[in-house]
């Protein structure tokens, strides 16, 4: 490609496409967020400066259970009732809060976790319940919104300024986005958490002076494009592979690498990919990046639910209380937020041709530990069936501003999407004061 090419490109999607093509060639590198979401999504409205307020956390570990989880067969037990199927409850280390059987090792943890059994969701499908999670908004077809990672990033900046400041962990790293934000605010993801931050090394065939050669000519293609169609999104990825080369030459990529950590340090937490997440989340934070969400699939269990939870639930039994002991133990469970969610909870009625749930949005649990929250909590409450929340109900925003609570993030600051509407951190959403220490 030469710059006549790049000249003609004035297509976005085209554009993207080159840009992205431009840091695997040139660069021998593809570590760069997602390409998605770019083209003219930069407000020319001003902006006011970003006051942030008392924060009680700095990081934040977002452990996203994709499918909807249960409810009844978790966090909102309901012995006795005729909805509560063939999972039995255990005691806690804290009075009143019950668990499902199958969390023997959180249950000696609780006293560390607020429990929201009031969740309510106006989205009943995966796709527009997963985004309501992340973004506090309604999906749609002409505007993306941003989720919290690329908030807290565009509002309170990174901490380590050679890692990124927002990765996804998992097999969807769509769930997180940029929304209409700077693409710098992009998760970055990674898919495999045994393997890390794939390609995040200077290419073996690429030297340092070669390098160096294409990232000139790179600027100078740039600069050709931008002569023509000044474009931010340009300048905007230019920053990205800067931050790509610096990232390629940083001791802080050790981070990634969770093969570093000793080895009864990885089997505490469990060998399978959730379990290993978490632990490259907790490397990740301690390396200051501010915002690592962990998705583990395999939730939506509308066909034979509770044999799903006899597989499901102990992997995530594990891999939390885990989490939580190494956060202590290492002084980072104060400053790190750590939030359990999924989109919505599972039908009180179970299906007897297929022995599953199905969606239910009405009421489902989400857990809250670290960053300031007041441990051995149960907040709200559901009635007899865990159909409806007759207590402390709590929207998705909520909880969202909850979240930027514990962060300093201002709710009332606007910002500026392309059309010039103003869009806030959770929408309309209000904190759950009573929740914090």
């Amino acid at each position: 490609m030469n710059i006549n090419d790049v000249k003609s490109e004035s297509d976005p999607r085209s554009r993207r496409d080159f840009l992205g093509g431009a840091a695997r060639g040139l660069l021998g590198v593809s570590l760069l967020p997602s390409l998605g979401g770019m083209g003219g999504l930069f407000s020319n409205l001003e902006e006011k400066k970003v006051v942030l307020g008392p924060a009680t956390a700095k990081n934040v570990i977002y452990l996203f259970m994709s499918g909807g989880m249960s409810h009844l067969d978790t966090f909102d037990l309901k012995p006795g009732s005729p909805s509560q199927g063939p999972t039995k409850s255990i005691a806690s280390n804290v009075d009143g809060i019950l668990l499902s059987e199958h969390m023997p090792s959180l249950a000696k943890q609780m006293d560390k976790v607020a429990v929201i059994n009031s969740m309510f969701s106006n989205q009943g499908a995966h796709v527009t319940g997963r985004y309501l999670m992340h973004t506090s908004y309604v999906a749609r077809g002409t505007i993306k919104h941003p989720s919290m990672g690329a908030w807290l990033g565009h509002m309170a900046g990174r901490t380590n300024k050679t890692l990124p400041g927002h990765v996804t962990i998992g097999p969807d790293s769509t769930l997180a986005t940029n929304g209409f934000l700077s693409s710098e605010y992009a998760p970055l993801p990674i898919g495999d958490p045994s393997t890390g931050l794939a390609n995040g090394k200077r290419h073996k065939n690429v030297d340092a002076a070669t390098l160096e050669r294409r990232l000139t000519r790179l600027q100078q293609m740039n600069e050709a494009f931008n002569r023509k169609h000044r474009s931010r999104s340009t300048q905007d990825y230019e920053k990205i592979y800067q931050e790509a080369v610096k990232l390629m030459s940083s001791k802080d990529l050790a981070a990634f690498d969770i093969s570093q950590e000793d080895e009864l340090i990885r089997n505490a937490y469990g060998s399978d990919s959730f379990a290993q997440g978490c632990l490259l989340a907790r490397r990740l934070v301690e390396h200051d990046v501010r915002y690592v969400e962990v998705v583990m699939g395999g939730w939506d269990t509308h066909n034979e639910n509770f044999d799903a939870m006899e597989t499901q639930v102990p992997k995530l039994d594990r891999a939390l209380a885990c989490l939580l002991a190494d956060l202590e133990i290492r002084g980072l469970l104060e400053e790190t937020l750590v939030v359990l969610a999924t989109e919505f909870g599972r039908s009180p009625e179970i299906n007897p041709d297929r022995n599953g749930r199905d969606h239910h949005p009405k009421a489902f649990s989400c857990l809250l530990a670290g960053g300031g929250i007041k441990g051995g909590v149960k907040w709200g409450q559901t009635d007899e069936f865990g159909a409806q929340v007759v207590e402390n109900q709590v929207h998705v925003q909520d909880l969202n501003a909850t979240i930027a609570h514990a962060l300093g993030l201002p709710l009332d600051h606007r910002v500026f999407s392309p059309s010039g509407r103003p869009f806030q951190v959770a929408d309309k959403g209000k904190p759950v004061l009573q929740l914090f220490a």
